[in-house]
């Protein structure tokens, strides 16, 4: 067994070898300008277009729907800033999962500065969104609605066919952000009744930079960035092309082995998850148990601070997080977890483990041996009781 163990690919993943290939003459070979009319622009805009269909038969989507973004942040805020440029007049309401990124929820909260109204639902204490609760919330105004298909600290997967049928049928646009979806769950727009959805490169081995925003045709929806004519005028700025290579292979590594390399991830998910609940008196497995990502074990251990736990797994050679990397650095609890209705001390004792490529049987054994030691540890010296 090889150290350290990476346990953080929510986080983000390493470029896959195949990748990393088929990028490489994208930066020195067919390195032109796509927007460009001669002979070199006319093979990276090739590129480009082959990237995009193949993105968009990987969610049942046509290639005219779907934006190349700088990553899944970008996507969602021009989803949610986008809608509201475009919207009608009376539109002003959005209805936003509290348990969502922030890269919607910094967003909505801008619109609220600007005159919007902005309700979020809360989900319940597995982080399940009730597809009832947006019914009862949806209103003629509603401008849009927006709901993370996955949740990226605790795993659960939302009830998004539902949420979208209720959409479709009072004529409200749905955005999902699938940052965490894609590659690992069956994807299709139209099952899922979405209008827009935010994908990202980097989650599935491909590299960071580069992402997507489907847009269903007919969308009313604002230009996000303006001085050029890129992206069917929606989207200014050359395009990233050896990230958008690099993103097509991605994508087709990812939906040929879809199948296997889940079966493999929940078998090594749920032993990880159940040595864990064997071996460490009062863990508490966050999500649901059921409808979860099949990479993701997000625990929550009382009488022990997440930072801790994490700075003595990375002294074993383990690497995980507390949360969603975009908080690294924060004090604060984790905002999925209090609005999953966890009190305040004990999502402090938060640790999310998503699992990858790499991760082997043995890893995870070695993992709960070393948890189970350290959570002991940890807790002897806070003189917790435990």
């Amino acid at each position: 067994m090889d150290l350290p163990i990476y346990l953080d690919h929510a986080a983000t993943t390493p470029v896959a070898p195949e990748v990393l290939e088929a990028m490489l003459p994208a930066f020195s070979v067919n390195y032109g300008n796509p927007a460009s009319i001669y002979a070199a622009g006319a093979e990276a805009r090739e590129a480009v277009e082959a990237a995009r269909d193949a993105i968009a038969r990987a969610i049942g989507a046509d290639a005219g729907e779907v934006y190349f973004t700088s990553g899944g942040t970008e996507a969602d805020n021009w989803a949610i800033k986008g809608m509201a440029a475009a919207a009608e007049e009376g539109r002003r309401y959005l209805l936003v999962s509290a348990l969502e990124h922030h890269a919607v929820l910094d967003p909505s909260e801008s619109l609220r500065d600007a005159g919007f109204e902005v309700e979020l639902v809360r989900g319940d204490s597995t982080g399940f969104v009730e597809p009832a609760e947006i019914a009862k919330r949806i209103r003629r105004e509603t401008l849009l609605v927006s709901v993370m298909h996955a949740n990226n600290e605790v795993g659960t997967i939302e009830p998004i066919d539902e949420i979208g049928r209720i959409c479709r049928e009072r004529d409200v646009p749905l955005h999902i952000d699938a940052v965490q979806t894609f590659g690992k769950c069956d994807i299709d727009v139209e099952r899922l009744g979405v209008s827009l959805m935010s994908l990202s490169a980097h989650k599935l081995y491909g590299p960071k930079g580069v992402g997507a925003l489907y847009v269903r045709r007919g969308t009313r929806i604002g230009r996000f960035m303006e001085g050029g004519e890129q992206e069917r005028g929606r989207r200014a700025g050359t395009l990233n092309v050896p990230g958008i290579v690099g993103f097509h292979s991605a994508t087709k590594l990812a939906v040929a082995s879809l199948a296997t390399e889940n079966e493999r991830l929940i078998a090594l998910r749920d032993r990880l998850i159940a040595g864990i609940e064997r071996s460490v008196d009062g863990a508490l497995l966050m999500g649901h148990r059921t409808r979860r990502l099949p990479n993701n074990a997000h625990f929550c251990f009382d009488g022990v601070e997440g930072e801790s736990l994490l700075l003595a797994l990375d002294q074993a050679g383990i690497y995980a997080s507390a949360g969603s990397a975009c908080t690294t650095g924060s004090v604060e609890p984790s905002h999925v977890l209090l609005a999953m209705g966890v009190d305040e001390e004990r999502a402090r004792g938060a640790l999310r483990m998503t699992l990858g490529r790499s991760t082997t049987s043995e890893g995870i054994d070695y993992t709960i041996e070393q948890i189970g030691r350290i959570v002991t540890d940890l807790r002897a010296l806070s003189g917790g009781g435990w």
